[in-house]
């Protein structure tokens, strides 16, 4: 099969170098931020949640209490959120992560973390690629978008430093860990937490409309009726960060079809304006009907604070938001439970989990010094205080075989375990496993456009068909 490269980083050099300003790292402090004059990171070009900095105007600091000496061999990691004013407790764990590495290695080796709003992200790693002033480490979700750098030769081969040099830390992994990460037998990125979608609920508002978890999609429809004439929103959802409902739109298509669906598009055996995709779709205008009147123009944030506020009773999401709402709001813990998507009667395996791993990858610029410190950093972010807090703090999932106490861990960390307990497979988020991130991008477009009745599913499906009869097949 043919894979386009649309944004490939050999050809990056095309970006404009506006785009380069605010981008320097920063060689005395902790955190380079990207974002000053940055109130708000709402938007997504990624599909996790994401962290307001509401009421900042300026993002300078220092994530570490001291700053590098003029001795120290200095490295750089571009991350997705600010580290000094997140309330994300995923964040807050990186933060001391880098403390720690900072402090450990005063003299030694200094990181410096450069900051940007989520939905910049892409396109100021992009743009610090084509500058050559590319980080030592990058964040990077797995599919197309990784595959790019991992083609263009931008990310360095983690294999043998994982296999021969750090065997101990290499079986630290949990087994099948790197599958998603291997391109060509190469571990290509460091994964250090790990994410499960579900559907978040309200069990004070179940318990009071007297409703349970359903099974099924037509349950689901029942119990979102009775929600919504007890004077609550069934669903929160976010429109305007697309990635919000075309993951729920992704599980929509895999309850159709499971795995058969993505494999039958991927090898040009399916169309994408086949009955299941169709199925998917005309289910989401259903759903959608029970997402609070605002969804259209509401932001991720927005979203998970209908949900957090008790307005809402219900939330489709990854797992990382335990740490986004509980770090914003953490009475929301006692209240919040989980449950597997619901099947569709006469559908696919209702136990297929949609999963992905934060990832971290290593600049094949990296040399000498710089690689020595990059990949100790990697070891920081994967040993045990750091995976512990993933579980215990965040509620996310460890990649580690560390421990976990579970008594300790968010409530919602467990109500996770006990689906993945029950999971027969996974897979990964729909707009990340097509065939080029431009598809991911249409597929997000598609969804929306399905849902606002833009378009009906037959004629928003069919501008994925013509891109990949063009593109890809």
């Amino acid at each position: 099969m043919m894979r386009k490269k649309l944004v490939s980083v050999l050809t990056i050099s095309v970006i404009c170098v506006s785009m380069l300003l605010g981008c320097s790292v920063s060689t005395d402090t902790g955190d380079a931020s990207l974002n000053e004059g940055n109130t708000s990171n709402e938007g997504n070009t990624s599909n996790e949640g994401n962290t307001s900095n509401e009421g900042n105007t300026s993002n300078e600091g220092n994530t570490s209490n001291e700053e590098s000496s003029g001795d120290a061999t200095e490295i750089s990691w571009i991350f997705y959120d600010d580290l000094n004013v997140s309330e994300d407790l995923v964040t807050k764990g990186y933060k001391d992560v880098i403390e720690r590495f900072n402090e450990d290695y005063a003299g030694k080796y200094h990181v410096n973390v450069i900051s940007t709003p989520r939905e910049e992200y892409d396109t100021k790693l992009n743009a610090l690629i084509a500058s050559g002033n590319i980080p030592e480490l990058f964040t990077c979700h797995p599919g197309p978008l990784m595959e790019q750098y991992v083609d263009a030769g931008v990310a360095a081969d983690l294999t043998e430093i994982l296999q021969k040099d750090n065997p101990d830390w290499y079986k630290s992994f949990k087994d099948g860990i790197f599958d998603k990460l291997t391109y060509d037998e190469k571990i290509m990125a460091i994964p250090t937490n790990f994410s499960a979608a579900l559907v978040f609920y309200n069990t004070q508002i179940f318990e009071e409309v007297g409703v349970t978890p359903p099974e099924t999609y037509d349950e689901w429809l029942e119990v979102c009726e009775k929600i919504q004439d007890a004077g609550y929103t069934p669903i929160a959802c976010s429109a305007k960060d697309p990635w919000c409902i075309s993951l729920l739109a992704g599980y929509l298509c895999d309850r159709e079809d499971g795995p058969d669906n993505l494999q039958g598009v991927s090898e040009g055996t399916l169309d994408w304006t086949s009955e299941s995709y169709i199925n998917a779709g005309n289910k989401l205008i259903e759903l959608s009907q029970y997402f609070q009147p605002t969804a259209a123009g509401d932001s991720n944030d927005q979203a998970n604070a209908e949900f957090t506020s008790g307005k809402a009773a219900m939330l489709v999401q990854g797992s990382w938001v335990i740490g986004e709402i509980n770090g914003r709001v953490p009475e929301i813990e006692e209240v919040c439970g989980a449950f597997r998507f619901p099947a569709i009667e006469g559908g696919a395996d209702p136990d297929r989990m949609m999963v992905k791993t934060d990832n971290i990858m290593l600049s094949s610029k990296a040399e000498g010094d710089k690689k020595e410190a990059a990949i100790e950093l990697l070891k920081y972010f994967t040993d045990e205080t750091a995976q512990k807090y993933v579980a215990e703090e965040a509620g996310k999932i460890p990649t580690t075989n560390v421990e976990v106490d579970t008594a300790v861990a968010p409530k919602q960390y467990n109500y996770v375990e006990e689906v993945l307990d029950n999971t027969t497979a996974t897979f990964g988020f729909y707009n990340e496993s097509l065939a080029t991130t431009e598809a991911g991008d249409i597929f997000d477009d598609a969804i929306v456009e399905i849902y606002l009745q833009n378009a009906t599913p037959q004629e928003a499906f069919q501008e994925l068909q013509d891109y990949y009869e063009k593109n890809v097949w």
